[in-house]
């Protein structure tokens, strides 16, 4: 298993980092109206996607350099000109002064997720996919329908209005890679994820299986199949954020992926 640093964690911590820089991009284009916003801190990101978006923390910040009081400053100035909460991700690897300095400013904790890891190797082979299961990439037009499954996935009864169309924009974005799985020609599963190059990590995400289909390794395959063209792609590591104990995780963990740490993100109004 691999140490992780806090060169390592900085890393990782692109995971989150650049696929919401890159939503904020595609949704100053696509969606104005949001009024979608990154702008660099501590050499990470903050970033605005709208008022009630999953998407829109400052993240990646402080792990190479001091993060001070006065970047903290502008990180609430960023969020309170968008009329938002200012949200940060903070992990283990931060120095516990930062820790401290939240603390005093009363921030309190919005989620608590796992970050989790594996190396990857191009010349891994990984079993076939289920029979009667085809993997194969994702095509432009199908990501509409692609959202659609993650959303359900999710939000059985409904998606809120901030959390519907996420996975759409991300087939626009360079260095996506994107899967589905059918059965018997229907689109069974969907899994997405996006290279990050300067980093060389792939981050897993988007990922989601219609309810008929569940229990028959679907995720597994697609998540094979990702992993092989992340390492295809340049990738050294693959890296997906999940809270804790849920089937996503337990999926990773079947197939080599260990919690590097827990991370927080802390919140104030």
């Amino acid at each position: 298993m691999q140490f992780v640093d806090k060169a390592l964690a900085r890393r990782f911590e692109a995971c989150e980092e650049m696929p919401q820089v890159f939503y904020a991009r595609e949704f100053q284009k696509s969606r104005p109206a949001i009024g979608a916003a990154e702008e660099e801190i501590c050499g990470g990101h903050m970033i605005f996607a709208g008022l009630g978006s999953p998407i829109g923390r400052a993240t990646g910040a402080g792990l190479d350099r001091p993060f001070t009081a006065e970047d903290l400053d502008r990180v609430e100035q960023f969020y309170r000109a968008h009329s938002a909460p200012s949200q940060v991700d903070l992990c283990p690897l931060h120095d516990a002064a930062v820790f401290e300095m939240f603390k005093e400013r009363e921030y309190g904790i919005a989620e608590l997720n796992n970050v989790l890891y594996r190396r990857l190797d191009r010349d891994e082979k990984f079993a076939a996919a289920p029979a009667g299961c085809e993997i194969r990439r994702g095509l432009r037009e199908e990501a509409e329908a692609s959202s659609e499954i993650v959303e359900r996935a999710f939000f059985p009864d409904g998606a809120p209005e901030a959390f519907t169309g996420l996975l759409t924009p991300l087939y626009q974005m360079e260095g996506a890679i994107t899967f589905v799985a059918t059965v018997e020609g229907k689109m069974a599963a969907c899994g997405a994820g996006l290279v990050i190059p300067e980093h060389r990590i792939f981050a897993v995400c988007g990922a989601g299986t219609q309810a008929e289909f569940r229990g028959h390794g679907l995720q597994t395959a697609l998540l094979r199949a990702r992993m092989t063209a992340a390492a295809e792609a340049g990738c050294e590591y693959a890296v997906v954020v999940t809270q804790g104990g849920t089937v996503s995780q337990r999926n990773c963990e079947r197939l080599g992926f260990r919690v590097a740490y827990s991370k927080v993100t802390v919140i104030k109004a």
